[in-house]
């Protein structure tokens, strides 16, 4: 490796550093606030690095990781999602008497591992980089130690995590016995009949990141790790960890044009119909609006795939562009909870949103607003993302996908409204248990945060090309 290279992965460097920097300093003093500066100011300095390297890629550095446009896209995706979840962690956290430092040290690796994801165009990069990424989340899930709810949804995702880090193992040494090579680049289902160990091992592949994408069948995890974990934590599994895995996969299939086979095209395009059909169906029945959410995200993985099997030159940047409206709109949504929430319990009840409107009509809005854009409503950043991804869908004539996508949205609709009604009852729960969000100010940074989520759903549905010019000059 020389200084080129060196060059070219600035932002893992710099939040490498920042790693360190923070937990010498949590050592040493104490403090929330100082903690809290040292992680955002890190972030920003990822940031700026990033946008640094940017006039200097591509850059294949080792035959691990590549520095291209489109790992600097996501790069930049990812640090921005990880700066808005630190802002509404400092408000969520500072009402937690508990020891808060240990989490940001947590989140910049769990934000390095992103990164290295992102930029892997190797198996043991790929490996590394979820690994770094997962043990993060384990401990991030059940934090602060002292609630039995984080508790119990970290352990679960230990579990299932390890269990589908062992298939995602196992995959890549099929893979490697079949082809002798780990290096994407030199991956391809070039032949009609490609070796039974090597389409196995790609199933296991697929295995293991669909659980981290929490797709069916391997989405049993998700509502219960949802509602366990602090929202903040949520909305970061939610965004970054997923926009992570998916950046990574959408790199490995392109590059070995394994979707293009036709066994695995009909196992994503069954995976997908079925995330679709059960994320919707099963947010029907639920009650509390992170569990609705989760459901609601393994359908909007399954949207995904949709752009992700068309195949055509569309469906890279329609994908892209949906996974960017994705995250910001659900990061409004729990950036709501994560304000709303008070010490002792997450203001994740539906009831206790009952007529928040007349009480705190600034999160009301953010929060219909958030449910507007996830539902594809026009004039919001989702409807134009599902717009794209019906494009792309149609126009490699993929006409059961597109049919699905259609129906379940439609059926979505009907809890995404729900949500909105109960808003603006002008009646607050009487439910016992439940407990109406109160008529206080919100902390300045979170409403900030909430603020340009707003303006961003708003933009991008109402002037979507400035972003998809970007997108598609980063493209494969």
């Amino acid at each position: 490796m020389n200084s080129t290279d060196l060059v070219a992965v600035l932002p893992l460097g710099v939040l490498g550093v920042a790693s360190l920097v923070v937990l010498l300093a949590t050592a040493f003093h104490r403090s929330h606030r100082l903690i809290f500066l040292l992680t955002i100011l890190s972030e920003i300095a990822a940031f700026a690095a990033t946008l640094f390297v940017l006039s200097a890629s591509p850059r294949q550095v080792t035959s691990l990781i590549v520095i291209d446009h489109y790992s600097l896209f996501f790069a930049g995706l990812l640090l921005a999602g990880s700066f808005a979840v630190t802002i509404l962690s400092y408000g969520y956290f500072a009402k937690h008497s508990e020891e808060k430092e240990e989490f940001y040290l947590l989140l910049l690796l769990a934000t390095f591992g992103s990164l290295v994801l992102a930029s892997s165009s190797h198996f043991v990069s790929f490996f590394l980089g979820l690994e770094i990424l997962s043990v993060s989340l384990y401990a991030m899930i059940a934090y602060p130690g002292g609630r039995k709810q984080p508790l119990e949804a970290g352990l679960k995702y230990l579990i299932l995590a390890g269990a589908s880090a062992a298939f995602l193992v196992f995959g890549m040494a099929l893979v490697y016995a079949e082809t002798g090579t780990m290096d994407f680049s030199r991956l391809a289902f070039s032949s009609d009949n490609p070796g039974l160990l090597l389409l196995a091992g790609f199933a296991l592949i697929l295995s293991g990141v669909g659980f981290k994408l929490a797709l069916v069948p391997f989405h049993m995890w998700t509502p219960d790790v949802y509602q366990g974990a602090p929202a903040p934590v949520a909305a970061y599994v939610a965004t970054v960890s997923k926009g992570a895995v998916f950046a990574l996969l959408l790199r490995c299939f392109v590059q070995t044009n394994a979707n293009a086979h036709s066994s695995l095209f009909w196992i994503l395009s069954a995976i997908s119909i079925a995330s679709m059909a059960a994320g919707n169906f099963l947010a029907l029945l639920q009650s509390n609006l992170k569990r609705i959410l989760a459901y609601s995200s393994i359908a909007h993985l399954g949207y995904l795939l949709v752009a992700f099997l068309a195949a055509k030159d569309l469906a890279v940047a329609a994908s892209t562009f949906y996974l960017t409206a994705y995250f910001i709109s659900i990061l409004a949504a729990f950036g709501v909870i994560s304000v709303a929430s008070s010490e002792d319990k997450d203001a994740d009840s539906l009831e206790d949103y009952r007529g928040l409107f007349w009480r705190r009509p600034w999160l009301a809005t953010v929060l219909t607003a958030a449910m507007f854009s996830l539902a594809g409503i026009p004039l919001t950043a989702g409807f134009v993302g599902k717009f794209y991804l019906l494009a792309a869908g149609i126009g490699s004539a993929q006409w059961l996908l597109v049919v699905v996508l259609v129906v379940t949205s439609a059926i979505g609709l009907y809890y995404y409204l729900k949500i909105i009604v109960v808003l603006y009852s002008s009646q607050v729960s009487t439910q016992e248990g439940a407990r109406p969000i109160p008529p206080a100010a919100v902390p300045w940074a979170g409403s900030a945060v909430l603020a340009g989520l707003m303006i961003l759903m708003i933009w991008l549905g109402v002037y979507p090309t400035s972003i998809m010019r970007i997108i598609q000059s980063v493209v494969f």
